[in-house]
């Protein structure tokens, strides 16, 4: 059953539990529940399991070691944790759950994933919902984060279909738009054009002296080079080193962009400057968003 809405989809599955209430985690868990699914949250911060719990974003909390009633159970930690939380407690996880992540890189989580699942009888299915904000924590959750969004899945030659086609609904459930299909490796050398490496730009640019002193002189150009600087520097850097080789390649790349241009200038070369800038409108006007 695909469901195509956020609303009227408790039959995607009877209970889901979500480990880790932040940002994503507590969005998602707003949305199935606002969906009619049952959530239980899993939550070791006490004020944060507090505060999802009388927002509504959970039935119930319990112990990692007390979900036996989820047919599914979605890790919203940073990859390191994710993993941590599998070699620990995939033991104890209801036998034939479906298991899934919403990690940002998946070449390493998902190997590392599926094979802590394999021997508990759990099935893995990696996924990366296109949707966040600047800030982090259950404070900035909210039940429609996901609408509209693409939600990225990396099934691999040991993904079970049923397995592959419960995150899908639940993605569809949550209210994003539709499913992206690719491998986990081709995964990271998207995303490290697409959000990791704004994200680097992010942090260059602010670190300028001018920043300081952009009030009165900025506008919309600022404020959306800027806006992704403000981000977690423990999950980031955990995010572009785990995506190191392919995030270097578009560092590299973006470096020799910026260089052309740089030289273009210091030689007064106006052919040349207004050459690469046409060369960005081109581009620019060639892609469909």
């Amino acid at each position: 059953m695909a469901c195509r809405s956020a609303r009227g989809c408790a039959d995607v599955v009877g209970t889901v539990a979500v480990v880790g209430l932040g940002l994503i985690g507590g969005s998602l868990a707003m949305a199935w529940s606002a969906a009619g699914i049952r959530v239980l949250g899993v939550e070791k911060d006490a004020d944060t399991a507090r505060q999802a719990l009388q927002a509504g974003a959970v039935a119930s909390l319990c112990p990692p070691d007390g979900i036996s009633e989820a047919q599914a159970v979605v890790l919203a930690m940073a990859p390191h944790a994710c993993i941590a939380f599998l070699r620990e407690y995939a033991a104890v996880l209801p036998r034939g759950a479906v298991v899934t992540d919403v990690c940002g890189v998946k070449q390493a989580v998902v190997a590392a994933c599926e094979a802590l699942c394999r021997p508990y009888g759990l099935r893995f299915v990696g996924g990366h919902p296109m949707a966040g904000k600047e800030h982090n924590g259950f404070g900035n959750a909210q039940a429609d984060l996901f609408e509209g969004a693409s939600y990225i899945l990396t099934p691999t030659d040991q993904t079970e279909p049923a397995a592959l086609d419960t995150v899908r609904d639940l993605a569809l459930a949550a209210g994003c738009a539709g499913c992206t299909y690719t491998t986990p490796e081709e995964h990271d050398r998207r995303i490290a054009f697409t959000s990791q490496l704004p994200h680097v730009l992010a942090g260059a640019y602010v670190r300028s002296p001018q920043c300081a002193r952009h009030t009165g002189f900025s506008a919309g150009s600022y404020r959306d080079v800027s806006r992704v600087a403000a981000v977690d520097e423990t999950l980031w850097s955990e995010l572009f080193l785990q995506n190191r080789q392919a995030l270097c390649e578009e560092i590299g790349g973006l470096v020799e962009r910026l260089s052309a241009m740089q030289k273009a200038l210091e030689e007064e070369n106006t052919e040349k400057v207004a050459g690469l800038i046409r060369a960005g409108r081109e581009a620019k006007e060639q892609l469909s968003e």
